[in-house]
């Protein structure tokens, strides 16, 4: 058990933006390397970005000596999925965010309104990020575990979001354990399948419900399937943040472009999921606000001919029609039977005050 456990909160806000139960979704648009190494396409993603109505854009920030050793050794080579036949530290080489980018990166998208932060690899890169005064941090799926790397995030003080993907429960319990221990509040957990793509049958959206069963917490998705599919059904299931890779046009190429959206795909994704959490609502029986406005015409009971007084009513005289007067139609056998206690007109409503029930 942790050693000074804090109480996780079900809301928190980056840079203003609340996130929790009740707000729409927080939308991530994650550039990764799909900058392709150039400053001037990492400025334009993130003019892109706020462009298409994502909240937030977010970088990953590491070297690729951070990361891996610069090996030819087998255990260093990737055999399959979309990297195979990479060296490990040639792609992250390749994929890598330089280091002296982030200040422009972060004043970019300051001066266009939009939030911007990455997901730190070590300790190093924190520092890096603290100095520009990031407004919270991610946890990539891989250093789920890595919890020297989450000790430092924690001691910023900011909101944590971490990927869970191939995390078992017992792990995600365990480092949720050891985040709260570690003082932090303000976390969220994303749903995570960490392939690249990631096949829509194997998306395996109700981890979604059992995560938010588990934990007090904001959960999201992070998506690496092919379409907006995926995210749509998330927002349906209350996740509360969706992250997505995207890319300015992909026949360009990029290390994660294969997988990522392009920009009329992204603006699509924002629009949707934030009309799908409108659309959910909560609970609410009864009359509508929406049907307030309405022309509401439920059955009601009208004489189907002229009616004479003492004539028994049923079936062959009155019948339920739309109409906002008369005997509501589910008081139909309580009318059958009785008799009217005075002329009824054809095409009247047959009310209670002409009906002798005796």
């Amino acid at each position: 058990m942790p050693l000074n456990p804090s109480s996780p909160r079900s809301a928190f806000a980056i840079a203003g933006r609340e996130i929790g139960e009740g707000c729409a979704p927080y939308v991530i648009a994650e550039v990764s390397g799909n900058h392709n190494r150039e400053l001037s396409k990492a400025l334009k993603m993130i003019e892109v970005a706020a462009e298409c109505g994502a909240d937030a854009v977010k970088f990953q920030t590491y070297t690729a000596d951070s990361l891996t050793l610069p090996s030819d050794k087998p255990e260093f080579q990737i055999t399959t999925g979309t990297w195979a036949g990479w060296n490990l530290h040639k792609l992250y080489q390749e994929a890598a965010t330089p280091y002296e980018w982030f200040p422009a990166l972060f004043d970019h998208g300051k001066a266009l309104g939009i939030t911007v932060f990455s997901s730190p690899f070590d300790n190093e890169a924190v520092d890096l990020l603290e100095g520009l005064n990031a407004p919270a941090y991610k946890i990539a799926s891989n250093e789920f575990t890595d919890w020297p790397l989450i000790r430092r995030t924690a001691q910023t003080g900011k909101p944590v979001i971490l990927s869970t993907g191939t995390a078992s429960l017992e792990e995600i319990d365990a480092t949720v354990r050891f985040l709260e221990g570690e003082g932090i509040t303000d976390y969220a957990l994303l749903h995570c399948v960490s392939a690249y793509p990631a096949p829509i049958d194997s998306a395996h959206m109700r981890n979604i419900i059992a995560l938010r069963e588990r934990f007090p917490v904001p959960i999201g998705f992070s998506d690496h399937t092919l379409d907006i599919t995926a995210p749509i059904v998330a927002t349906s299931l209350g996740a509360a943040i969706i992250e997505k890779h995207f890319v300015l046009d992909r026949s360009e190429g990029g290390p994660d472009s294969s997988f990522a959206i392009e920009p009329h795909e992204l603006k699509r994704l924002c629009e949707t999921v934030r009309d799908a959490h409108a659309a959910m609502g909560g609970p609410q029986f009864g009359m509508k606000d929406a049907e307030t406005k309405s022309p509401i015409f439920r059955r009601h009971f009208y004489a189907t001919r002229d009616i004479a007084e003492g004539e028994v009513l049923g079936p062959d005289n009155v019948k339920a029609i739309r109409a906002r007067q008369g005997i509501a139609a589910r008081e139909f056998e309580r009318l059958f039977g009785a008799r009217a206690m005075a002329n009824i007109p054809a095409h009247e409503p047959v009310t209670w005050e002409a009906v002798d029930e005796r």
